[in-house]
């Protein structure tokens, strides 16, 4: 089960950063095309229930926590080593 509901284009944005890949990259790793990661990110485009559940998966395999929006508001960190 997914930890966020609503993949927000500055969290894409944030965990691209923290895992030091481009747009090309996630959209590879997650099997979409870079044009879909870019209109996301820069809010040009909502993104299909689908495409957001491919995204989501791939920055959580790369290494990242996407948080829920609750006191503190939505964000991203690195998951912590296993």
């Amino acid at each position: 089960m997914f930890k966020v509901k609503q993949l927000l284009p500055a969290q894409c944005r944030g965990a691209r950063g923290l895992l030091n890949w481009s747009q090309g990259e996630l959209a590879e790793q997650a099997g979409v095309s870079r044009s879909t990661v870019k209109d996301f990110e820069t809010g040009r485009h909502a993104l299909h229930p689908s495409t957001e559940r491919l995204l989501i998966t791939a920055l959580e395999a790369g290494g990242v926590e996407l948080i829920v929006a609750e006191t503190a508001g939505p964000g991203v960190r690195l998951q912590r080593p296993a």
